[in-house]
């Protein structure tokens, strides 16, 4: 055994110990598949080819980055061009352009405050006169366009924001004009309707549209309304209530008249009646006065011019069936001379 161990450490010292002081290089490791050796040396064309596959890798990463963040932006400034322009349409609508035009069309004297008018007229010129803008965001837009998009529908949204809140005080005060004039107009129409009312008492031909006038009156007196049209329907009724009256009042006159005109032709025809009587009365006594005073003068016999021949110079009497009143009185003013005939005094002396 220690013989053994003898031999052992002899034999670790002599492996151990570098013969002759010299140092011992590291073994050869051969590479696989029976290659030279390596010394450890890199190959010259390993640096430049890592270095361009780095700078390919950024470059390539940094498109991605810049068109993911292009993508966004123009993603961003589309949808706030499109809200821009919604906004600028919820203001310039059909609707809303009617309304400015009608706000426009109103004049001083309509309004309650003339200076609403005015500065309707100044939001009007600031907006370059009431139409639809031609403003529209489209995705093949740039960025830059968008954005430029978006900025002039702001622009044109406060216009059109002016320009709605002085026609909405434009409005207003119409509205308040209307309301006051509206009241006014029925408070005149009642006392009309009053005084029609008091007027035309026992001067209708039916007393019922009287009756009508004084509930008309009542309601429109009870009215509450807060809307113009509240009281213009108010004022109608009135205004119906008063034509009815004045209707009736016209037919009772009409009636009234054409009873005075018949009367007043029954009184004419009376009094000429009785005219034409008393006429024929008068007529009627000269007659007889004249026929007894005829007979009277008139002879017994009937004259003849060719007795005794003392009638010289007169007329000849007429003959016995032309003998008349008037044949007479010819005869006798003939016969003023003498003889058979009748003297100027009317005498009538039978020869």
């Amino acid at each position: 055994m220690a013989g053994h161990d003898g031999e052992g450490a002899a034999g670790l010292g002599s492996v151990s110990d570098p013969v002759g002081g010299e140092v011992s290089a590291p073994a050869a490791i051969a590479p696989e598949g029976g290659g030279a050796p390596s010394n450890g040396r890199r190959p010259k064309w390993l640096v430049p080819v890592v270095v361009a596959v780095v700078v390919v890798v950024v470059v390539v990463a940094g498109l991605v980055g810049w068109r993911v963040v292009e993508s966004r932006r123009h993603g961003a400034a589309l949808d706030s061009c499109s809200r821009a322009v919604k906004t600028l349409k919820g203001k310039t609508g059909s609707d809303r352009l009617a309304q400015y035009r009608e706000a426009a069309g109103v004049k001083s004297d309509q309004v309650k405050d003339a200076k609403t008018v005015a500065a309707m007229r100044r939001s009007v010129k600031d907006a370059e006169g009431i139409r639809q803008p031609t403003v529209r965001c489209k995705p093949s837009m740039s960025t830059g366009e968008l954005n430029a998009t978006a900025d002039q529908a702001g622009r044109i949204d406060g216009k059109y924001a002016a320009l709605s809140k002085a026609a909405k005080g434009v409005i207003a005060s119409r509205d308040a004009k209307a309301l006051e004039d509206a009241r006014a107009a029925l408070d005149g129409k009642k006392e009309e309707a009053s005084r029609l009312l008091a007027d035309s008492d026992g001067k209708v031909a039916d007393n019922a549209t009287r009756d009508g006038l004084q509930q008309a009156i009542n309601q429109a007196g009870q009215s509450k309304a807060d809307t113009a049209k509240a009281y213009q329907d108010a004022a109608d009724a009135l205004q119906a209530a008063i034509d009815r009256v004045n209707a009736s009042m016209q037919a009772k006159s009409q009636a009234d008249q054409q009873a005075a005109a018949q009367a007043a032709q029954q009184q004419a025809q009376k009094q000429q009646a009785q005219r034409q009587g008393t006429t024929r009365r008068r007529q009627a006594s000269p007659n007889n006065r004249r026929r007894g005073s005829t007979q009277t003068r008139r002879p017994a016999s009937r004259p003849s011019g060719n007795r005794g021949g003392r009638g010289v110079g007169s007329a000849p009497a007429p003959a016995q069936d032309n003998w008349s009143e008037q044949a007479f009185e010819e005869w006798s003013k003939g016969n003023t001379t003498g003889g058979n005939g009748c003297n100027s005094a009317g005498v009538c002396v039978l020869g």
